[in-house]
């Protein structure tokens, strides 16, 4: 990206998107390249989760923009071992059906709630978001209240990031612009796909298969980047956080009382630009700050991706707000 400024949302996408090859980071097995558990929506639709572990509370993890089930391999591992813990894919992503548009924040965190219902996934929950995924646990938070027992947010992106991002450095400081064409791009090569299937632009948009990866998983990640609803639902999404899901967020609880929470920043996510490295760290104070058990940690020599890079902080995390949550009165 030639902006050094743009919101590190973009860069998750670069890392993230089908097209890109980043979406496991460690080797993955032949069960990735099927569905775990399909969960039928109240409209008929289905949202895959993959659950493994025991012990409570169950630990739901929520990916990034673009992010399927498969982002959180190494976190994953390691909570299992404590706790159930779920992942899952958003509509539109990897093995769930495609979901109605607008796929805003409010749509998303109603989709999760329905599916956790309909695969029979009970609480209390411990909500761990990263990036904008922070932002649509927090609006699941406030639908089940009482069943969430504390919140782990990596890196996350915050309301109204992009305008202020855009009042600390200018107009476009925080934006995503390019991230959004090429998914825009990739979508009309996707379907122009289905008239034309030599098509030589989808090219640019198709998952590169992985030495590292089972063949059937490569083969599964490619039928996802040449999927038009994959590229919709990201094109959507990214429309909707700013102002739409931030708006949502206002509409919502502004103080979490005294639920435990663990805001993690990486301490190299604009490392080439200071000033927004300050100012990141300043938004994720605020956002530790509306509990009172709120804490704010930086972690070192971490980019935005700072899951697969230390997993052992996050699930550190986990394992603190577990400890304080079960600790808390009944309510």
């Amino acid at each position: 990206m030639s902006n050094p400024l743009a919101a590190p949302l973009a860069f998750a996408l670069a890392l993230l998107s089908p097209g890109s090859g980043q979406t496991a980071p460690s080797p993955a097995n032949e069960a990735s390249a099927h569905p775990g558990q399909l969960a039928r929506l109240p409209d008929g639709r289905r949202l895959n989760f993959r659950c493994s572990g025991h012990g409570s509370p169950t630990v739901i993890l929520e990916g990034g923009y673009a992010a399927t089930s498969l982002a959180w391999t190494r976190v994953r591992a390691q909570v299992e071992k404590t706790n159930r813990v779920c992942t899952y894919d958003r509509a539109g992503f990897g093995f769930s059906d495609p979901g109605p548009l607008p796929r805003d924040g409010a749509a998303i965190a109603r989709d999760l709630d329905r599916g956790l219902r309909a695969a029979k996934i009970g609480g209390p929950f411990i909500l761990v978001g990263h990036s904008a995924g922070a932002l649509y646990v927090r609006l699941f938070s406030n639908r089940r209240p009482l069943e969430v027992v504390g919140l782990v947010l990596v890196d996350p992106s915050v309301e109204h990031q992009d305008t202020r991002f855009a009042e600390a450095f200018g107009p476009g400081a925080g934006g995503v612009g390019s991230i959004r064409l090429k998914a825009a791009m990739c979508l009309e090569a996707a379907e122009l796909k289905l008239r034309a299937p030599t098509e030589p632009e989808l090219k640019r948009c198709a998952a590169t298969p992985r030495p590292d990866q089972p063949a059937k998983v490569n083969a599964a990640r490619l039928a996802e980047s040449l999927r038009p609803s994959t590229w919709r639902a990201q094109i959507s999404e990214l429309d909707n956080l700013w102002p739409t899901t931030s708006n949502q967020i206002d509409a919502g609880r502004q103080s979490y009382g005294d639920l435990p929470i663990i805001v993690l920043s990486a301490d190299g996510t604009y490392a080439s630009a200071p000033p927004a490295q300050e100012l990141w760290l300043r938004l994720h104070d605020e956002l530790a700050a509306k509990s009172s058990r709120g804490v704010h940690r930086v972690v070192a020599n971490s980019s935005h991706m700072l899951m697969n890079e230390h997993p052992e902080a996050v699930t550190d995390a986990i394992a603190e707000v577990a400890a304080v949550g079960n600790a808390r009165p009944s309510r």
